[in-house]
């Protein structure tokens, strides 16, 4: 059974061991979800010892196997990149340092070409951002209202008595901008409206596409790791982030 299996495994246990837990506690006893054993003496009057709130984890790599394969199962980007490091040891027989040298190796592959992958993001945002900016002097300014006029529309403008405020030449333009920024905007709430159904059913074509083709290429690239673990690293991690 992969690791991911057993994750998923733990946390349909804990859940039930949740739901059961009774409401009348013995709070000198703590509760514990993982398979982890808790020291008898690790809280009084229901609060934590001092001996105990030293053991904190600080690091995701001082933390357990079965706490590291929880928060992976959430997609935390820490916790997955811990599980392919353990997998690394686990594999190749090595300590944590040097599989750490290893991991740096597959970050390295798994950024190839991200860049080209993610240009379609890239391109909405500066579609979206420079309409939306051109948008204010194309309706109130008046050199540029009458370039566009010249060279699109060939509109009688008013005198240009009637065009000394900014608003008056909003009002002015506005006879053939409001066709196109209505159609567009009423473009995008049906686009917004299709993601957000394509959402509600699990569906990202394209991000799951792309991301399933890099997770392949970085699997049959290191092909002696866990297939199931090695993916993760790119599928919790988005293009902001760099590993």
């Amino acid at each position: 059974m992969s690791l991911l299996h057993t994750s998923r495994a733990l946390l349909s246990k804990t859940s039930s061991i949740a739901r059961k837990a009774s409401t009348k506690h013995n709070f000198n006893i703590p509760r514990s979800f993982t398979n982890v054993p808790t020291p008898p003496d690790s809280f009084k009057d229901g609060k934590p010892t001092l001996q105990y709130a030293k053991a904190l984890p600080k690091t995701f790599a001082s933390m357990t196997n079965e706490q590291i394969l929880q928060f992976a199962e959430m997609q935390i980007p820490e916790a997955c990149r811990e599980c392919i490091v353990r997998d690394i040891m686990a594999v190749d027989q090595i300590e944590y340092d040097d599989a750490m040298k290893i991991f740096k190796k597959i970050a390295e592959t798994n950024r190839r070409g991200m860049q080209i992958y993610a240009l379609p993001f890239y391109t909405g945002f500066g579609a979206a951002f420079t309409g939306g900016i051109l948008s204010v002097p194309l309706v109130f300014e008046l050199n540029t209202v009458n370039w566009f006029n010249d060279k699109f529309v060939t509109a009688e403008m008013p005198p240009l008595e009637d065009l000394e405020r900014m608003l008056e030449v909003g009002s002015a333009s506005w006879s053939w901008m409001e066709p196109i920024l209505g159609q567009i905007s009423f473009f995008l709430l049906c686009m917004q409206f299709a993601r957000s159904q394509l959402q509600n059913l699990g569906v990202r074509p394209y991000f799951n596409w792309q991301r399933n083709m890099r997770a392949d290429y970085l699997v049959s690239q290191f092909p002696q790791y866990d297939a199931e673990v090695s993916p993760s690293l790119y599928c919790s991690y988005h293009f902001a982030l760099l590993i």
